[in-house]
Parts: structure tokens; C-alpha cells; sequence
């Protein structure tokens, strides 16, 4: 690496998710060198992963290669690798491409999918967290939907045509909103032999609300909205079971179904080598009020991975983009203190608020004490939603598909490029996994 020589410090970066990113982008023209490390070798913009797990994107228009976003950073260089292990006494980690130094580590690994130890759900149910998750969700709807129109009878067509969506929030409301228009738009007319009547949307959460984080309003809002759309709510639910076949739940119901799409909770990714008394609720690492992890002085966490423990905030900041992105510029920041000698400043969330879309001119949003719901919501959840994408070609990629399928009422992709198979997926996953271990 060009950098071995270099008399500036090295700042290597776990991830390169909305957190990493922000960190590489503040230590421009900095005096320090950045590595970030990363699986894959494109940003994903996640909050539009929905869209491309229901054809309605394809999935390069919500990625973007990291070196291309980079190409202008002269003390920025990239590598694919998995960490496996941080040595915190010798200021390594390792890797699945060996050793890399650092004199300050950021972590910002983000967050997979939470199954609350249930492993037949694990097994059977469908998470939704990166890329291929969503291909796969995709593929496995189509799948259903071609099965379907093979059966001789209701009966037999229900488990194909039963849509079951654990966790009622944004993403589960997202995904409901969007079943059900493929429902009530494009069903009858990709496969005139079933009725739309058939094809049911349920959502289910433990809670006995839609959007629990959000507001009053936008939750009561969002389900008016997903009940006129056909969408059955299960709230004040909770799965007890899932065999591929039948979902069961507390109180003795049970819907046959081959499609449980779970969104109910997620965990941090913690890399080795953080002491299991450092990791809080929800696999979270926890750090100071300046994101340090106890123990260390040049060792950061950011982000879905990190919980900032403070008076101010006991239960760390909320999982959301917007903390992740805030808390690499302040990471930066400090980074570049501490090696200036200058004093460091705590991190401090400015919560610019939330918004979920339910469908065609339907979304809520709250920001700061305003509360929007239906079609100006929605437009407004279009723009910051089409700005916030990284690369000019990704917007007017995303813009024109919005567009085609405002106009047409049957946009998107419905093509099974390759099928797909839950167990033989998750058993390449695993090969996958052991090969980089």
C-alpha cells in the first residue's frame, strides 16, 4: 500500500455505509491518509431497497461504486475485504486480506437483520438488509406469483398468494404499501387468471401501532392509508412460529404463506475483538460522548453498531441515517483534533425528522413540530429522497422510473433473472462465509 511511507497517520474505515462515507468525505485535503475497508465495493442508498426488492428499481440505481466517489481524494484509497478481528493492544485489524495497520479506526459497520434467536424464522423467513436480500425477496414474489397461477383451486393458491410482513416499521409500511399496489394495479393484468381478491397483505407488529417512533399523527394517518389499500393489519401481535409453509402467532392464529418478508429489528455487526461487556442492546458497541470505545483512545464506533451511552441519551441514538452521517463529520472532526492537540467536542443529534411512504401520493412525515401526511407529503418524501442519492445518473435514473410508473400504473422490473431457492441461497451464504473465515 502507498501509504507505508507516508508521514501522515492512517485512518482506517470499517464500512462504507452513510457513516463512513461522511467520515472519508470531512478528512479531505486533511493531513491524514484514509483506508476504507468494505465487502462490497459500492455505497448502497438503503432507503430504497424496498423499491428495488419489488421491481420497481434496479438495484444499480440505488449503488455507487466508493472509488468513483472518491476519485478526486488523493488520501483516500479503497480495498473489498471482510474484518475479522481488531487487535486493540497492537493497532491492527485483521483481515481477509491480511493485517492493516492504523493509528485511528473507525468502525461503522452498520446493522443485519435481528431474529431474536428463533432460527426456524432465521431459516425460512426472508430478511431484507443489503442488495442480493432484496433480489431474493424479488425473485421469491414472482416465484410465488407464476406458482399460483399453476394451482387447481382457491385453497391451493392461498399459501402463494398470502403475504405476510413482520415489523410495521417504515420498512414493513414501505413494503405493505407496495404489495398492496401490485395487488390493486398490475396482478390482474400480469396474470388474468387470478383476482386480485385473492392475493392477500398482512402486516404484523408486536406493537399495537404502525411507525411506533413516529408520531400520533403519522402513525394513525399511515393506517388509514394501508387499510384503504387493502392492507391487513395484525397489531398487537407477536410470531411465535414460521416452517416455510404456516406462520403462527400468539393467541392460536395461523396464515399459510411462502412469503414472510421480516423486518421487525436489527443488530449491530460487531467485528471481533471488542470485549463482550463493550456491546449494549441490539449488538451495539458502546462509546463515549465523542463515539470513543471504552478502553481506547483511538478507536471509534459509529453509526447502526454504536450505542453512545450518555446522560443525555441511556439508550444511544436511533438507528437512522442521519445519526450515522452526523456522527462521522463530528468523528472526523475530533480525529483531526486529537491530533492537532486541540480539545474534542462531544456529539450532539439534530434530528431532522422522519418520513415513510405507503404508496401513490400517500406518505406521512414529521419534521420538527410539523405533521404532513398524503400527496405533499409524499412529494416531499420524492425530493429529499431522490437529492440525498449519490451520482447524477442514479436521480435521473430513479426520477424517470418514478415518473413511468406515476403515469403508467405498471412500471418496474418483473423479471426472474435466476431462481431462486431460500435454502440453497442460505447454504451458498454459508459457503461464502466459512471461504472467508
Amino acid at each position: 500500500m502507498d501509504f507505508e511511507n507516508s508521514k501522515f497517520p492512517l485512518v482506517v474505515i470499517v464500512g462504507g455505509g452513510f457513516g463512513g462515507i461522511e467520515v472519508a468525505k470531512k478528512l479531505k485535503n486533511k493531513p491524514v491518509n484514509v483506508l476504507m475497508l468494505d465487502k462490497n465495493n459500492y455505497h448502497g442508498f438503503w432507503p430504497l431497497l424496498y423499491q428495488v426488492a419489488m421491481g420497481s428499481l434496479e438495484c444499480e440505481s440505488i449503488a455507487f461504486s466508493i472509488r468513483k466517489k472518491f476519485d478526486d481524494q488523493k488520501n483516500f484509497r479503497f480495498r473489498i475485504a471482510e474484518v475479522k478481528s481488531i487487535n486493540k493492544e497492537n493497532n491492527f485489524v485483521e483481515t481477509s486480506i491480511g493485517d492493516i495497520n492504523y493509528d485511528y479506526l473507525v468502525i461503522a459497520t452498520g446493522s443485519t437483520t435481528n431474529f431474536f434467536g428463533n432460527k426456524d424464522i432465521e431459516r425460512f423467513a426472508m430478511p431484507m438488509k443489503t442488495i442480493p436480500e432484496a433480489l431474493n425477496i424479488r425473485y421469491l414474489i414472482l416465484q410465488n406469483l407464476e406458482a399460483a397461477v399453476l394451482q387447481p383451486s382457491k385453497e391451493a393458491r392461498e399459501p402463494y398468494l398470502n403475504f405476510v410482513l413482520v415489523g410495521a416499521g417504515p420498512t414493513g409500511v414501505e413494503l405493505a404499501g407496495s404489495l398492496a399496489e401490485i395487488r390493486n394495479h398490475i396482478l390482474t393484468k400480469d396474470y388474468p387468471e387470478l383476482r386480485k381478491e385473492e392475493m392477500k397483505v398482512y402486516l404484523v407488529d408486536f406493537l399495537p401501532k404502525v411507525l411506533g417512533p413516529m408520531s400520533e399523527e403519522a402513525s394513525k394517518a399511515a393506517e388509514k392509508a394501508l387499510r384503504g389499500m387493502g392492507v391487513e393489519l395484525l397489531l398487537g401481535t407477536k410470531v411465535e412460529s414460521y416452517d416455510g409453509e404456516v406462520i403462527n402467532f400468539e393467541g392460536g392464529k395461523s396464515i399459510k404463506t411462502k412469503s414472510v418478508i421480516w423486518s421487525a429489528g436489527v443488530m449491530g455487526q460487531v467485528p471481533g475483538g471488542i470485549e463482550k461487556e463493550n456491546v449494549v442492546r441490539g449488538n451495539r458497541i458502546k462509546t463515549n460522548a465523542i463515539s470513543q470505545i471504552e478502553g481506547s483512545t483511538n478507536i471509534f464506533a459509529i453509526g447502526d453498531v454504536a450505542a453512545s451511552i450518555t446522560e443525555a441519551t441511556p439508550n444511544g441514538h436511533p438507528g437512522v441515517a442521519q445519526v450515522a452521517m452526523q456522527q462521522g463529520v463530528k468523528v472526523a472532526e475530533n480525529i483531526l483534533n486529537i491530533i492537532e492537540g486541540k480539545p474534542t467536542e462531544p456529539f450532539k443529534y439534530f434530528d431532522k425528522g422522519s418520513m415513510a411512504t405507503i404508496g401513490r401520493n400517500k406518505a406521512v412525515a414529521d419534521i420538527g413540530k410539523i405533521r404532513m401526511s398524503g400527496f405533499f407529503a409524499w412529494m416531499t418524501w420524492m425530493f429529499i429522497h431522490l437529492i440525498s442519492l449519490m451520482g447524477g445518473r442514479n436521480r435521473w435514473v430513479v426520477f424517470i422510473n418514478w415518473v413511468a410508473s406515476y403515469v403508467s400504473y405498471n412500471g418496474g422490473n418483473r423479471l426472474i433473472i435466476r431462481k431462486f431457492i431460500k435454502e440453497k441461497a442460505d447454504a451458498q451464504n454459508n459457503a461464502v462465509t466459512k471461504a472467508d473465515q
